[in-house]
């Protein structure tokens, strides 16, 4: 450990000589002083000096960024593989905050560098990081990180990012936002033809509305999908139009059947708990239970009249 900790300090003090200038040498050797604070920060960090070792990536980042003989593209490059470890090393000191700020700036810089790909990969990163701590910073996350996916006509990766800020504007109950980016999923679907998909987003959709109490906007969702091939006649859109007439009639037994259904029980966890906990307006009505009288009558009744949700889910 000792030896590690002592080699860090070598490398610190050839980087500051380099910088150094003289008599007969005007200008600090950049590129030499990167190349040691990398190697400072290596050692550091596996003598386990973490707070040191983000130092020296910060250090070895800046002499990147001061380094005017190197190509602007080639600068950034560095830039960002010394910001983004010295954000490691502070996730690794689990000052997650402070890590994101970093790992941000860094992909920032490999837009600015032409490499987008790996720019959207690195918020993708530090979203999942910032996720337990502070949702709406990782729902920024994701979004940017999207937007960039977008911008490449990447939209299978953006969509996938899109999603991950959808469910979490939900976890955070900010359902018109999230009504919002549902809405931009399901275009991204369509745009791709990936038309199931499609369909559960508008489950989700309905979701959401209906907990808004807009139950307008969860109709007009679902009969704009009629337009969607396949939609018409689907599990699906059956499952939809119950829920919806259910909610309409105040039928609470419905509303519950349906939302109770593998259909729905089984979507994502936070639309799951959007299903169960669904409740129609007013509390709804229970249909009252048949005495064994009625019971009776209504045998022959039912022989002759066809169930009104026959084939459906309730």
């Amino acid at each position: 450990m000792a030896a590690k900790i002592n080699e860090a300090h070598d490398h610190i003090a050839k980087a500051e000589k380099y910088l150094k200038t003289s008599f007969m040498k005007w200008k600090p050797d950049y590129d030499s002083a990167a190349s040691e604070y990398s190697k400072a920060a290596v050692a550091f960090k596996n003598a386990k000096m973490l707070e040191e070792a983000k130092e020296a990536y910060l250090q070895e980042a800046e002499a990147h960024t001061n380094n005017k003989t190197l190509f602007h593209a080639a600068k950034r490059s560095f830039c960002y593989r010394a910001l983004e470890a010295a954000g490691m090393m502070l996730k690794d000191m689990q000052r997650i905050p402070e890590a994101i700020q970093y790992i941000e700036r860094a992909s920032m810089m490999y837009v600015e560098n032409g490499t987008p790909d790996t720019a959207a990969l690195a918020l993708d990163r530090a979203g999942k990081l910032i996720e337990s701590q502070d949702l709406a910073k990782a729902v920024d996350l994701y979004q940017k990180a999207a937007s960039v996916f977008e911008n490449e006509d990447r939209l299978r990766q953006a969509v996938e990012m899109l999603g991950k800020a959808s469910r979490l504007l939900v976890r955070q109950h900010k359902l018109d936002e999230a009504a919002v980016s549902i809405q931009k999923e399901k275009n991204m679907y369509k745009e791709i033809e990936n038309y199931p998909t499609c369909f559960k987003k508008t489950i989700a959709q309905v979701l959401v509305h209906l907990h808004r109490n807009d139950f307008v906007a969860a109709d007009k969702c679902v009969r704009e999908s009629y337009s969607l091939p396949g939609f018409s006649g689907s599990e699906d859109c059956i499952a939809l139009e119950q829920l919806l007439q259910g909610y309409d009639e105040q039928d609470e037994d419905q509303v519950h059947c349906v939302c109770n259904s593998p259909l729905f029980k089984y979507m994502d966890n936070d639309y799951a708990k959007l299903s169960i906990s669904l409740r129609v307006p007013g509390g709804g009505k229970k249909k009252a239970p048949a005495s064994a009288a009625d019971a009776g009558e209504g045998a022959e009744a039912g022989e002759a009249d066809e169930d009104e949700y026959a084939g459906g889910l309730c």
